[in-house]
């Protein structure tokens, strides 16, 4: 194995086999439901499509969202490019607000638009609304992973709908990226409403999509769907029509397909948290998503140390504002995660990682 840098998850990425075991991408290993690969028409979807997104696809998202219709969404090629476009369509310079820990693509993402990201600090994994309120003043916009990968935690009800009434209050706009609100363990997702509200999805955790790359965004204020498709015209253009097909056909399937997978995410959350918490590792308890981010010394090191010595794939804390953790994804089985604890118990005695 090469000797490696880890300058991002690009390190990481797509390596797999001769015995690896990979914490890292959260990439459900689960199957998508038996529905999705049905309707799918070559013949048809070898064309070019609507910059909007194919209609059928929409109308049927529009019953999810209370008093939409097709024209509140813009299809996508998975959240990433919903994120992208949105940000693209500000001006330079303005200012998003990013609570930190933060999914690790948030800043370049807001960088690669010309704009400037702001930090709020998580306390105990969650927004602290004294800060929030102190630094959302003057910027643009405010991006919010609730569920949240890195933490796994989930934002209060009240808390949100907090952040729902200030940001309306002042004009900004908050994008709340939901492509996890079908895996809270605790509650129902709540949807924060307004004007200045646009929402991220995906369907490859819910759906377990990953490849088919097919997200979308839905926002009440058609002047947002409007310039996004503007811009979309001039980059990607039509999201691929058989993912598009594709996605349309899961949404097909019974609700109970994603009531069994939120089920086996539930068990295997609970595998891998009272694993790391046996080892000694101090972490909060995922309340959504299937990420841990557990505290640890010498994090690079140790991360290194893994993967060189014992084959198992982590990812460093700092990619994600978080220096002294480390994040592991558990969209893996318990047989392998298992395996996996076993190695990292093993990686402890070569590495200091507690205090």
């Amino acid at each position: 194995m090469e000797v490696l840098k880890l300058k991002s998850p690009a390190d990481f990425i797509g390596r797999q086999g001769n015995g690896i075991i990979s914490f890292g991408s959260g990439q459900p290993d689960l199957p998508p439901p038996k529905e999705a690969f049905e309707g799918i028409d070559l013949t048809r979807d070898l064309r070019y499509g609507l910059i909007q997104g194919e209609v059928k696809l929409r109308e049927i998202l529009a019953r999810e969202y209370p008093g939409s219709t097709a024209e509140n969404f813009v299809i996508t090629n998975g959240a990433s490019e919903a994120l992208d476009l949105i940000f693209r369509c500000w001006r330079k310079g303005e200012k998003v607000l990013l609570p930190r820990p933060y999914y690790y693509s948030y800043p370049p993402v807001v960088e690669f638009a010309g704009l400037v990201p702001i930090y709020t600090d998580l306390v105990d994994g969650r927004i602290d609304l004294d800060d929030f309120k102190k630094k959302i003043k003057g910027c643009r916009a405010v991006l919010i992973n609730s569920p949240s990968n890195p933490t796994g935690r989930i934002e209060a009800i009240e808390t949100l709908k907090e952040i729902e009434k200030l940001t309306q209050k002042l004009g900004v706009y908050v994008v709340s990226d939901e492509v996890y609100k079908d895996l809270i363990y605790e509650r129902e997702n709540y949807h924060i409403e307004g004007d200045h509200v646009i929402t991220v999805n995906s369907f490859s955790k819910t759906y377990c999509m990953c490849g088919v790359r097919v997200g979308y965004l839905w926002s009440a204020d058609k002047k947002v769907v409007e310039n996004v498709c503007e811009m979309k015209t001039h980059t990607s253009m039509n999201t691929n029509l058989v993912g598009q097909d594709m996605a349309l056909s899961a949404m097909r399937a019974p609700k109970a397909y994603i009531r069994k997978q939120r089920k086996i995410w539930l068990q295997r959350r609970d595998f891998i948290y009272e694993g790391l918490t046996d080892l000694g590792f101090d972490l909060w308890k995922p309340e959504g998503a299937f990420y841990v981010l557990p505290k640890c010394e010498n994090a690079r090191e140790f991360v290194r140390t893994l993967y060189h010595e014992f084959r198992v794939i982590t990812y460093v804390g700092e990619w994600f504002g978080a220096p002294d953790r480390i994040r592991l994804s558990y969209a893996l089985d318990l047989k392998q995660m298992e395996e996996g604890l076993a190695r990292i118990k093993n990686a402890m005695k070569k590495v200091k990682v507690l205090p």
